[in-house]
């Protein structure tokens, strides 16, 4: 990995694309720390003092922009949240399919227009809510009109900011430009998460041999889970395809041998950041549309307590099980989602075919876009249940009350996007080294 860094910041326009990166992430950290005006920091710093539940997810989400109410407080998560609604419209209206899977760089960019304009809907909506919930803790200068348009046209441009410089890493930089954003600002908590942990060894009365255990039982937890999630990022079958001698011009090309490198987690970390946002959508509503959190009773308090259980340790353990295991079914529909929107079975196997290409041992045509289909689905069954799993066991275990963020989850998205960056990286360099090559 520090090899292939090294080699980019030698390749002049990788070097650009990383530099350029830097500087939008930058930006963004600029902009966490810019509060919303109207806002009086004082009664601020009190009121945000103890974020929980969803109110704590989305401060994680974006690098502590939440609790000091800036500009990113709403962090990407509208943007999230359109993406799912869009691609999930995309299965039953067939106009949209038809965009998705037909369209081409016209219908991307179609698909990617409405997602943004879904996006602004969704939070203006936010925004309002986020100001009728915290207008009576008394957070801002006053409760007057002028003072509401401004906090949410603020809020509104910051996600708008965000859309993009999401769109400008995606495009110009490196890496996945909303992926990117969320892994910059759980990552930017790892000071806090480190001086926590110190916390645990020395405490007022002197060092603590209980928290040095618990320190070291949390690291080598980490260590284990990073380790598997490597593993499985990475992790691959190759499924071997053979061609047979052509006539290429004047000259005969000879039988040549290749594979098809198929890989566990083909659909990378998307489907954890989709399920997180999912799941803890219905208590976002409930905490902006409700005046008091502790007031809620029956059902509505049911359903915020089961929306929470994803980041929350206060909460019962019935809520937690039952939160686990939607968590974990929503991991894998989404996990197979992207799998074969990234992968179609039968265009693959179409391609083999068209260029005299074929499986040992499998025919061509049906019988190779079946055996492609059977590969991956028990590829994405294996691959998706672990991700799951890793995501879900901290939550159960619950064996410390330390903020760690998403627990497993966020060890899935860090490394998963540290993963994906490195691999985006030596793509970028071996392009760039056939360019110079051919010319």
């Amino acid at each position: 990995m520090f090899k292939t860094i090294k080699n980019a910041f030698k390749t002049p326009d990788v070097r650009k694309r990383i530099l350029y990166t830097l500087l939008l992430i930058v930006i963004f950290r600029l902009g966490c720390y810019i509060t919303v005006p109207g806002v009086n920091s004082i009664v601020l710093n009190e009121a945000m003092g103890t974020n929980t539940g969803v109110a704590g997810l989305i401060d994680i989400i974006s690098g502590g922009a939440f609790s000091r109410f800036s500009v990113f407080a709403m962090s990407i998560s509208p943007y999230i949240t359109a993406s799912i609604v869009i691609q999930l419209l995309a299965m039953i209206i067939p106009s949209l399919e038809r965009l998705t899977k037909e369209g081409g760089e016209q219908g991307r960019q179609k698909i990617n227009r409405y997602t943004k304009i879904l996006t602004l809907v969704l939070a203006l909506i936010e925004a309002i809510g986020v100001f009728v919930s915290y207008k009576a803790s008394g957070i801002f200068i006053n409760t007057q009109f002028s003072t509401a348009a401004l906090v949410v046209i603020s809020l509104v441009a910051g996600t708008s900011i965000l859309m993009w410089l999401g769109d400008e890493i995606t495009n110009k930089g490196i890496g996945n430009g909303i992926s990117m954003i969320i892994f910059i600002g759980i990552i930017s908590g790892l000071p806090s998460f480190a001086r926590t942990l110190w916390n645990l060894m020395v405490t007022s009365s002197g060092f603590s041999t209980t928290g040095l255990l618990m320190a070291i039982g949390i690291a080598i937890g980490a260590i284990i889970l990073i380790a598997g999630v490597v593993f499985i990022q990475q992790a691959e079958r190759r499924v071997p395809v053979q061609y047979s001698k052509k006539v290429v011009g004047r000259k005969m090309v000879g039988a040549q041998s290749t594979h098809i490198p198929l890989k566990l987690a083909m659909a990378g970390v998307m489907p954890i950041i989709f399920a997180s946002s999912f799941l803890t959508f219905p208590a976002m509503i409930i905490q902006i549309f409700a005046k008091d959190i502790s007031t809620l009773s029956g059902f509505w308090a049911g359903v915020y307590k089961f929306s929470i259980a994803t980041s929350s340790s206060t909460v019962g353990i019935g809520y937690t099980i039952a939160n686990a295991l939607i968590y974990l079914i929503l991991i894998m529909a989404f996990t197979f989602f992207y799998t074969y929107a990234t992968f179609n079975p039968a265009e693959v196997s179409n391609n083999i075919k068209q260029n005299g290409g074929f499986i040992p041992g499998i025919r061509a045509g049906k019988p190779t876009t079946d055996y492609l289909t059977s590969i991956i689905t028990k590829l994405t069954w294996f691959g998706g249940f672990f991700l799951a799993v890793i995501a879900i066991l901290p939550m159960l275990l619950r064996f410390t009350g330390l903020n760690i963020a998403f627990g497993g989850t966020s060890i899935l998205i860090v490394v998963g996007v540290a993963l994906e960056t490195v691999q985006q990286l030596e793509s970028q360099l071996v392009m760039r080294h056939y360019k110079g090559f051919l010319e």
